[in-house]
């Protein structure tokens, strides 16, 4: 149906989640993931007071562990959890958020942390971790490669006129996202529809399209985009 599908630029397997969340309301999902991640964990840990979860892809990436676990959001926190980590803690959805938490948990004497990442993110974190005192020992546990093309029908249903909104996660997925939409030639297509995003950074990002409105909820938590969209057209 016209008007009905929104495309979901957020990296497997975190875009079958939203895709259900949107079928649950009523909409469409069409699946145009920006990012490819794939894992490549250390072969062994270095020794630290906590583990530093940026995102639910480090979550996936590494084994139990028993170490404390702080968490950059809740959808992170129940990543680690159902993969077997035992004290893991939520921070408020944001790099700044778990900067904080750490600051407010831990101690910079009781020994260095463990800071995972995927490779090409976290330097600002480990600033921000460093400035509070902490030693941080960052590791890159994931890979994200960029997408090539848009899948077919994302194309198509963009051609069509039928995507309403697009969701987006990363200020990086959002710049993969409008080139590849320029390379196809959809670009001016996005001014019929609304971007959904995490944060002011995403919004910044996707500056060089335009569109109708451009939305974020009230905390950067991928779980409560879906929701933003109300209900879908009759």
């Amino acid at each position: 149906m016209p008007g009905r599908a929104v495309l979901v630029t957020r990296p497997a397997p975190g875009d079958a989640e939203t895709a259900a969340a949107l079928v649950a309301l009523g909409w469409q999902p069409v699946l145009a993931p920006a990012l490819v991640l794939r894992d490549s964990p250390p072969a062994a840990l270095p020794q630290a007071q906590a583990l530093l979860l940026a995102s639910r892809a480090a979550a996936r990436a590494l084994p139990p562990t028993p170490l404390p676990v702080l968490a950059v959001g809740e959808g992170t926190a129940a990543e680690a959890r159902a993969r077997g980590f035992a004290h893991v803690t939520a921070a408020e959805g944001d790099a700044a958020a778990l900067a904080t938490l750490a600051a407010a948990r831990l101690d910079p004497a009781a020994g260095p942390l463990l800071l995972a990442v995927g490779r090409g993110y976290g330097a600002d974190l480990a600033a921000a971790l460093r400035a509070r005192g902490f030693r941080v020992i960052r590791r890159v546990v994931y890979a994200a490669a960029p997408a090539t093309a848009l899948p077919d029908p994302a194309r198509a249903a963009i051609t069509e006129g039928r995507v309403a909104a697009m969701l987006v996660t990363s200020p990086r997925g959002a710049r993969i996202t409008a080139t590849l939409l320029r390379r196809a030639g959809l670009a001016d297509a996005t001014r019929a529809m609304r971007a959904l995003v995490l944060s002011p950074r995403i919004a910044e990002a996707l500056k060089p399209l335009r569109f109708a409105a451009v939305e974020m909820p009230a905390r950067p938590d991928p779980t409560l985009l879906p929701a933003l969209l109300g209900a879908p057209p009759a």
